[in-house]
């Protein structure tokens, strides 16, 4: 079930919302129930032969916490048992048919594929759960004595099942949110919550599905149907894709902020105007911001401490590193570990220049705009090869936008109507507009103020934009990042 389908916005999310708070008035215990069912029945709409996939590695990584916590002086080795056995399911399923195509190529060898499907959210209830444990073995390391542990099962199974987050995040960490739902006043509905949610997730529906949408068209055909591109093609289709990535997936975000506040739960910000960034340290620091805590607090730190002493030089080895695992992370593709090698190189020379060359030569920092342009530019060249399914299409794309093939424009005008261009067009002006002059979704949703009006103003243009996909549009197209 897609958050951008009528299904969800006019029947699941409602009937979810009633169904909570109707329960909330009698018993708290049966409220979560109730919402871990639904959150059960929202993930198994999808495909429900992976329902046990996910509840195994719940009751699992559940049963790893409790050992941690009654055997402390064990809980390294219960850890390092859980870490194993995630990595490994995550493995079977994302990576086997990548190391088995790669083993023979590499070894001449005919070893049949598995053909596997990959479980929706595998990447993301994978890598909640993992933050679980290492968080858990860090509080435990702390108090050093065995305590009764997570007793609750049920609030375990909630943290990680949450419907609003459980398929592309954000990733969150349990103190981050369970708490939020102990509270007494946030088992009562919160008008201002509603209005608040309705009104961003109203948002996310438009950048998903006016903007977004429009713009995969644009990349679509430039990565995938065209056999050539010219120079104003190449910087179209890569620029279309840009920003499509952006829209979509800070577009899922929103919504997923959203239908949670119905809850009267807060989750974490993912996406702070980051084509705003200046610098490709603070890129990360301001695109899927949840990713990046993880990246950083548990990657690079892990790979860090590998090394007998940590220095400047062995710091920048272990990010780097800690980039390549985040790029296959994304998918098992030579593009995705390509792509993280990038980055990794972006955010190494950064660092460099910033403390070393400039510190020794004594020179200024860039003037805001070089760094911007830089930035930008670096991004959108990166995010080819996060697009293209091989490095045929990657090529294709950068030899015209480096002026290798031509200027000559063969697809736009032949496979686009005018009502098509028409709306792409606009979209593409809506998308340099709100990116680059307007406050991004949490900073609007932070100067919000609730009122009866604006709710019924969202609410019509939820309905609008609804009718729109149903009646115009007839297909729901899916997120980005539930392939990852």
């Amino acid at each position: 079930m897609l958050f951008n389908s009528v299904e969800f916005i006019f029947m699941f999310l409602p009937l979810s919302f009633l169904g909570y708070f109707v329960l909330s008035r009698w018993s708290a215990l049966g409220a979560k129930a109730f919402l871990v069912g639904a959150s059960l029945f929202f993930y198994a709409y999808w495909n429900v032969k992976y329902l046990p996939l996910i509840l195994i590695s719940i009751i699992f990584n559940y049963a790893i916490v409790q050992a941690m916590w009654v055997r402390p002086k064990q809980a390294k080795a219960w850890l390092v048992c859980g870490i194993i056995a995630n990595v490994a399911l995550l493995g079977y399923f994302k990576y086997a048919d990548f190391f088995l195509s790669n083993f023979n190529a590499l070894f001449s060898t005919s070893v049949n594929l598995l053909h596997l499907a990959l479980p929706l959210a595998i990447s993301f209830f994978t890598l909640q759960q993992l933050t679980f444990l290492l968080d858990s073995y860090a509080k435990i390391e702390t108090e050093k004595k065995p305590q009764a542990g997570f007793s609750n099962f049920l609030d375990y199974t909630l943290f990680v099942t949450f419907f609003p987050q459980l398929i592309a995040g954000p990733i969150v960490h349990h103190q981050e949110m369970m708490p939020q739902f102990a509270k007494d006043s946030n088992k009562r509905i919160s008008l201002d919550n509603i209005a608040s949610g309705i009104f961003i997730f109203a948002i996310g529906l438009f950048k998903k599905v006016v903007i977004a949408d429009s713009l995969a068209k644009v990349a679509t055909m430039g990565f995938d149907t065209s056999k050539v591109l010219s120079a104003l093609e190449g910087w179209m289709t890569s620029l279309a894709y840009t920003f499509q990535l952006y829209f979509d997936f800070s577009g899922y975000t929103d919504m997923a902020i959203g239908a949670a506040l119905l809850f009267n739960i807060r989750l974490p910000q993912n996406f702070n105007s980051p084509y705003k960034a200046t610098s490709m340290v603070e890129y990360w620091q301001r695109w899927h911001m949840t990713l990046s805590r993880f990246i950083f607090d548990y990657l690079y730190v892990s790979v860090a401490r590998m090394f007998s002493q940590i220095t400047f030089h062995t710091s920048m080895l272990a990010i780097f590193i800690a980039f390549l695992i985040a790029g296959l992370w994304h998918g098992a593709s030579w593009m995705f570990v390509f792509f993280g090698l990038l980055h990794g190189l972006g955010v190494v020379v950064n660092h460099y220049w910033s403390k070393k060359v400039r510190k020794k030569y004594k020179l200024k920092p860039l003037p805001v705009w070089l760094g911007w342009f830089i930035t930008f530019n670096y991004v959108n060249i990166t995010e080819v090869f996060f697009r293209a399914k091989d490095w045929g299409d990657a090529l294709k794309v950068l030899k015209a936008m480096f002026l290798m093939s031509g200027f000559k424009n063969y697809f736009f005008s032949r496979e686009l109507d005018y009502t098509s261009k028409y709306f792409i067009g606009t979209a593409a002006v809506l998308a340099l507009v709100i990116t680059f002059c307007f406050k991004n979704s949490c900073q609007v949703l932070e100067s919000f103020k609730p009122s009866l009006w604006r709710l019924g103003w969202t609410y019509a243009t939820i309905s609008f934009i609804g009718y729109y996909v149903l009646v115009y549009v007839n297909r729901v197209s899916e997120f980005i990042y539930f392939n990852f």
